[in-house]
């Protein structure tokens, strides 16, 4: 049964106690076996425990995103500058040059487009093809509270368990449809249950009031969404929060790669996550690159 509305008051989140982990640097990740630990290694820096991932899927339901036209000549210039790329099989076997170094978490799951309901989501592809490409993860949409919420979770469990055979690691994204509330409340909800049933890191959304609530109940990291593209400013204070309120990085796309200068943007959100640069220093170092042309 839920919980009773006089016990949910009394929650203890316990947000100043960090989360102890034994064996590895990850939260969470102390049970995981090598080829696990190994690759979230990649993704996120042993030195910081962060990482700063470049999101750039948008195009598996919508197209071709502003920014996003030419991946070839708009984004390729800017994965050196990143932890990790976030992106598309397809993308990433036509565009991505196979030299690339920085790892690659790959998006798994799909089906509709923008002009159909988007929680009617299925796997996308197989894990044996993110081996064979060797990913360092792959990711799926869970649509908790949407109308097709059980196949979601169906679809990320599933693919959690050939994760778990072939040492692949699945980010589960929390996705927030029209009809859902973005609150502290409902973030809870669907990052403890994306963690509960076995992702080993979760993608989520900023909110400014209870977010350390979202990040010290959830047992596995979670890196934060960059959303609708906003100001620099509000971009880099978005970032700089949520790795203050326990965020283990971002993942973020169109407040980059719609930024005037996205390799400069790229490179303010980099000192904000791993060296915790203030917001209004960041925007400096953004502008100081933007005038250079970095």
């Amino acid at each position: 049964m839920p919980d009773a509305e006089g016990v949910q008051t009394g929650k203890q989140y316990h947000e100043d106690v960090p989360q102890e982990t034994r064996g590895f640097f990850l939260k969470g990740g102390g049970s995981y076996d090598w080829g696990l630990k190994n690759r979230l290694a990649r993704v996120f820096r042993p030195d910081t425990g962060r990482t700063v991932m470049l999101a750039v899927d948008h195009g598996y339901f919508q197209g071709p995103t502003t920014g996003l036209e030419r991946i070839d000549l708009n984004i390729v210039p800017l994965i050196a500058e990143c932890d990790a790329l976030f992106c598309t099989r397809g993308i990433l076997r036509s565009v991505v040059p196979p030299d690339t170094v920085q790892p690659v978490v790959l998006r798994a799951s799909g089906g509709p487009s923008i002009l159909k309901e988007l929680s009617d989501e299925h796997i996308a592809m197989a894990m044996d093809d993110a081996v064979r490409l060797n990913a360092a993860g792959v990711g799926i949409q869970v649509f908790v509270g949407g109308a097709f919420e059980s196949r979601s979770i169906r679809n990320m469990t599933r693919l959690v368990d050939e994760g778990l055979r072939a040492g692949m690691p699945v980010m589960g994204v929390t996705a927030v449809g029209k009809e859902m509330a973005r609150d502290a409340k409902y973030f809870r909800l669907a990052c403890r249950m994306i963690a509960e049933l076995g992702a080993q890191y979760v993608k989520t959304y900023y909110v400014p009031e209870g977010f350390e609530s979202v990040t010290a109940s959830c047992p596995v990291p979670i890196v934060m969404a960059g959303g609708k593209k906003i100001g620099e400013l509000e971009a880099l204070e978005m970032a700089y929060n949520a790795v203050q309120r326990g965020a283990a990085g971002v993942d973020m796309g169109r407040n980059i790669f719609q930024s005037e200068a996205p390799r400069a943007m790229l490179r303010a959100v980099r000192e904000t996550v791993h060296n915790n640069l203030k917001p209004e220093d960041a925007l400096d170092l953004y502008e100081t690159l933007k005038r250079d042309g970095s």
